[in-house]
């Protein structure tokens, strides 16, 4: 079983056109501090990235949030939500909330999003971390990625085994449950960094 004290999770700034996208990040952040499991996140407090760490700090939960000083102007209004940590860059950002984090949960956003993820994988891939990471499709949002995923792994591009890396739910209960089970493939996982404080 996995211990999860923090979980990073990626998702957009702006909340998406289905109401669905907003409830499923309400629904995680709840289940999240139910289970006494941190929110690690980009410390934006408008669209997705507002809407979990509301639903974390609303019951009671643990929320660190990471953003670089540039982008405090576009990504918080109003006060902070929970602890806010200002670096000074992006590759500082995610840095900070890979170390900081014990495992990751994509959920719909756009381009900042898409990156982080793969990043994530890729070190995962790298066995820089041995941490899980889990997609929350909701709605379908990630099909199209799944598909190019398999797509990869049929091509010879990516490694059958590394399909593994991920693990994919619709629903965030199911998601949080398969992840504390979940151990990436053993063929990469070279070393492991500690998670900070």
């Amino acid at each position: 079983m996995n211990h999860f004290s923090r979980i990073c999770v990626y998702c957009g700034a702006n909340q998406g056109t289905r109401p669905d996208y907003l409830e499923a990040a309400t629904d995680l952040g709840a289940e999240m501090a139910r289970r006494g499991i941190g929110l690690v996140y980009g410390g934006g407090s408008v669209g997705m990235m507002g809407a979990i760490a509301r639903a974390v700090h609303g019951h009671g939960g643990e929320v660190h949030g990471v953003i670089p000083e540039a982008l405090k102007p576009k990504e918080i209004s109003g006060s902070a939500i929970g602890h806010l940590e200002v670096v000074d860059s992006m590759h500082t950002r995610k840095a900070r909330m890979v170390a900081l984090a014990d495992g990751f949960i994509a959920m719909p956003g756009g381009f900042g999003t898409f990156e982080e993820l793969f990043e994530t994988i890729t070190w995962s891939q790298l066995g820089i971390h041995a941490k899980p990471i889990g997609l929350l499709n909701v709605s379908g949002y990630y099909d199209p990625l799944c598909q190019m995923i398999d797509q990869a792994i049929g091509e010879g591009f990516i490694r059958p085994s590394y399909a593994d890396l991920l693990v994919v739910s619709p629903n965030p209960v199911e998601l949080l449950d398969r992840m504390s089970v979940h151990h990436p493939p053993e063929s990469v996982v070279q070393w492991v960094t500690p998670r900070e404080t």
